[in-house]
């Protein structure tokens, strides 16, 4: 069974809350609560697995709630994401460092804040994965419904990981070889290198399975991993309004 994330998500404002919640169904089971002292019990009861939360709320604010799960044993190592204004940042949050994944400042587009919780959503599934893997001779596997191609792409290059990745769907498969987190070699029927990536960016439905005890001297991929995926959906893009016209 694939592993899924616990994500505690905390914020007073009904709407937000919302939107954030509905961003990261995709990443596992998503808790709520809307103010600090709420988060602190759901924290200390579910142990979730990252905490996105608002800096200024009513009863208990963001730093005081990052500082009372820092102090207990349990909750000392849960990763913690401060949604706060430029102003509580540099006055309030600009020391706090240990365990913080990320600021992000409002005003905030929620789509990029959707991005960038992804994708460390994806990094703590890796590592998730990983340790499960280690058990089973290094060797991990899922559905691409819920982790696709570019959640591993983008997973892989931050923590610079060496390994094979197999897409499989229906008689079609593709094998893609990391070194460091860039793609190196790919290699899908008889496409290899930068088209055999193209061919499966945007499969979204299929399985993965990652060998990160296997690598490949070959290298055939002329574009790092950003650039692929960029060039991927622009290409998609240009698909659909071709198909469209």
């Amino acid at each position: 069974m694939p592993l899924s994330l616990k994500i505690l998500v905390v914020d007073d404002n009904p709407t937000i809350l919302k939107l954030i919640c509905q961003s990261l169904e995709n990443c596992g089971e998503v808790i709520t609560a809307m103010d600090g002292a709420d988060a602190l019990m759901k924290a200390i009861e579910l142990k979730p697995d990252l905490v996105i939360s608002d800096y200024s709320m009513p009863v208990m604010n963001g730093r005081a709630l990052y500082e009372k799960l820092r102090a207990r044993k349990e909750t000392q190592n849960i990763p913690f994401v401060f949604l706060a204004s430029q102003k509580e940042v540099d006055e309030h949050l600009r020391m706090v460092v240990d365990g913080v994944e990320e600021y992000f400042i409002k005003p905030f587009f929620v789509r990029d804040l959707t991005v960038r919780a992804r994708r460390i959503a994806a990094r703590l599934h890796q590592q998730q994965m990983e340790k499960e893997g280690a058990a089973r001779g290094g060797r991990i596997s899922g559905h691409l419904s819920e982790m696709s191609l570019i959640d591993w792409m983008q997973s892989l290059e931050q923590g610079r990981k060496t390994c094979a990745l197999y897409l499989r769907r229906e008689q079609q498969e593709c094998t893609m070889f990391f070194n460091e987190g860039q793609v190196t070699h790919a290699v899908y029927g008889d496409l290899v290198g930068d088209p055999a990536v193209f061919k499966v960016l945007t499969w979204t439905d299929g399985e993965w399975e990652v060998d990160f005890q296997k690598s490949s001297p070959e290298r055939t991929i002329t574009m790092s991993a950003q650039g692929l995926m960029m060039e991927g959906l622009r290409l998609l893009d240009e698909a659909n309004r071709d198909g469209g016209g």
